[in-house]
């Protein structure tokens, strides 16, 4: 029988935020597989409990720390009123408390006969958020991280809107998790991007893993649909209404090819400060009977929308990961994006366009060429569109299908208790290998 493990996951619940989804696939993934043992936030509680948890052979804690996240978050909304990343940022400073509650209450297991073989902390993704779960004494496994990104040059105004400053706090939360931890060979980080392997000290063990990851049963590939040149290309967003993800920059160049009589149909996904902004810019620019903007859909909804499209876009500047960017690529859907962060090591010149630029205006012509070229070549893309999804259809070492990713965490976990270390651990891989 499979040892018992202890997944501790401040943030975990389907259909709640991108995070908080990765905390739900570890654990009714890895649930199916071994007897486990989850701590999370109380605030999860309702979305788990819908979902059916606890799932069999395991057992949940909850941990309540909303007296003192609640008063941070509403400070927070008060000094940075819209601003989404600057009010998570602050409002997640309760992680701290809830990480020493986590080992209270797991040490209070323990002394009540409770064995785990292995312990695994899969959020929150960034290297700021330290963990005291060592003192467990068992094996650590923490992550997939995805952080350490900086920032683009030439999008300052765009970033100063998501008060992007902030960031530089992640040193503090850094400096807090060195002090926190104690490295030994009986801890492994996993790491999803060159960025995190740069941000973590040298001295900790590391594994590279993508940190989100493609359900194999819901993305299935399909035929990219024809389509006549006198027919819209039809282009998908999906994402978070933010400034940094760049839609304002797509409506622009998608505008400059209507006014010169290319056919277009934008699908806009996704909720956020910006959307009522920018659906007015759409008005503006005339083409707003072109732009669908269609809010928050549930994940089960994306499949269909990526078979739909043309081509997948995602315009963010400072993007960290790029879950998208893979569902769309299962689907075999050709992807743009700009050259920076998670995307340039995801998109492939066989399975899109990345975008190189150094300034908005840049950008909004990159852009307008390159779906110039998706109109004229369809062909072209729609073989980028089937290379993408052999690419991500078959077995990889970073773990970009759910399952697989299981598959490598189990036999990590079992290393892990044998005292050995994976060769792989020293290894970094991205999706280009």
């Amino acid at each position: 029988m499979k040892s018992s493990l202890l997944m501790v996951a401040y943030q975990c619940g389907p259909n709640m935020g991108s995070v908080s989804q990765i905390g739900w696939e570890w654990y009714q993934r890895m649930a199916k597989r071994r007897p486990i043992t989850l701590i999370t936030h109380s605030r999860n509680r309702a979305a788990l409990e819908t979902a059916g948890a606890p799932l069999p052979d395991s057992h949940i804690e909850y941990i309540d720390t909303e007296w003192l996240a609640g008063p941070l978050y509403r400070t927070a909304s008060r000094l940075f009123p819209g601003k989404e990343h600057a009010i998570f940022l602050l409002s997640s400073l309760d992680y701290y408390l809830f990480d020493f509650l986590a080992l209270r209450r797991a040490r209070q297991r323990q002394a009540q006969g409770q064995h785990w073989g292995v312990v695994h902390v899969p959020t929150p993704v960034s290297s700021a958020a330290g963990t005291r779960l060592h003192n467990l004494g068992l094996p650590l496994v923490r992550g997939p991280l995805n952080c350490g990104l900086g920032n683009p040059a030439g999008f300052g105004d765009v970033l100063q809107q998501e008060s992007q400053w902030l960031n530089q706090g992640r040193k503090l939360g850094q400096w807090i998790a060195a002090r926190l931890e104690k490295t030994s060979q009986r801890q492994i980080t996993l790491t999803a991007t060159a960025a995190t392997r740069s941000a973590i000290p040298k001295q900790q063990q590391q594994m590279p893993m993508l940190e989100n990851g493609i359900d194999h049963l819901n993305f299935t590939p399909s035929l990219v649909p024809h389509r006549r040149p006198t027919e819209p290309l039809n282009i998908l967003f999906v994402g978070r209404m933010l400034p940094v993800k760049g839609v304002n920059f797509l409506l622009q160049a998608a505008a400059r090819l209507i006014k010169q009589g290319y056919p277009i149909e934008l699908t806009l996904v996704g909720e956020g400060g910006k959307r009522l902004d920018w659906q007015a810019l759409s008005v503006a620019l005339g083409i707003a009977q072109f732009c669908h903007f269609t809010g928050n859909l549930p994940l089960a909804q994306i499949p269909d929308l990526m078979r739909q499209c043309h081509v997948f876009c995602l315009p963010s500047v400072r993007e960290s990961g790029g879950a998208v960017i893979l569902e769309a690529m299962a689907c075999a859907r050709p992807v743009i994006a700009y050259r920076f962060g998670g995307p340039a090591e995801l998109v492939t010149p066989d399975t899109g366009v990345l975008l190189d630029a150094n300034s908005p205006s840049e950008l909004i012509e990159a852009l307008y060429h390159c779906l110039l070229d998706c109109h004229q070549n369809p062909e072209r893309w729609a073989q980028r569109g089937a290379a993408a999804a052999k690419l991500l259809h078959q077995p990889h070492p970073m773990g970009f299908d759910w399952e697989y990713k299981m598959d490598l965490a189990e036999q990590l976990y079992e290393q892990m208790q044998l005292n050995e270390v994976l060769p792989s651990c020293h290894n970094a891989r991205t999706l280009h290998a």
